[in-house]
């Protein structure tokens, strides 16, 4: 049984090859770094942020920086390997499903999830977003309160509190 908030072993063995396939073919040096941090946002279901790549991959792998998991990740959304999940509240946030899906982000704790809807992917934009450019994809993001949240919010009252916004990472290096 997969632990929750990890993807299954033979879908974070299927991202590997093709991280490996893709970094050969365009001669990326694979780094024993690279392929570990690689590893970590392939294998999560949390969608990630740099300081918590950093935090598992270092536990394994003490030598890394935080500067090279950084590099490595803006690297790999640049590969189109993973991709960037907007600006997020503490920081950016990295996602290796390579299939057309959306995001339901929970304002409070910042619970991450993926969902598929055929629907959604064939969203038409009207005519004034193209008059602004291309449209490379199209991307749903659902936000609301998770049961999690709400239960706790059911026992201590009315209260919310959402997570602060900033922006961290921003920049390739």
């Amino acid at each position: 049984m997969t632990p929750e908030g990890k993807v299954g072993t033979d879908e974070t063995a299927r991202r590997v090859a093709q991280f490996r396939a893709t970094a050969k073919e365009r001669g990326v040096k694979l780094t024993p770094q690279r392929l570990e941090i690689f590893r970590e946002v392939a294998s999560s279901r949390e969608h990630p942020d740099a300081e918590a790549v950093y935090r598992a991959v270092h536990a394994r792998m003490p030598t890394v920086s935080l500067d090279t998991v950084y590099r490595t990740l803006w690297m790999l959304s640049d590969m189109g390997l993973i991709s960037t999940l907007g600006v997020r509240r503490e920081s950016v946030r990295f996602d290796a499903n390579p299939r057309k899906h959306h995001h339901y982000v929970c304002i409070r704790c910042g619970l991450t999830r993926d969902f598929e809807q055929a629907a959604l992917h064939a969203v038409r934009l009207p005519g004034t977003v193209k008059a602004l450019g291309s449209v490379l994809s199209t991307h749903i993001e659902a936000r609301g309160i998770c049961h999690s949240c709400a239960r706790k919010h059911d026992r201590k009252g009315p209260t919310i509190t959402l997570r602060s916004k900033g922006r961290k990472g921003q920049g390739h290096g």
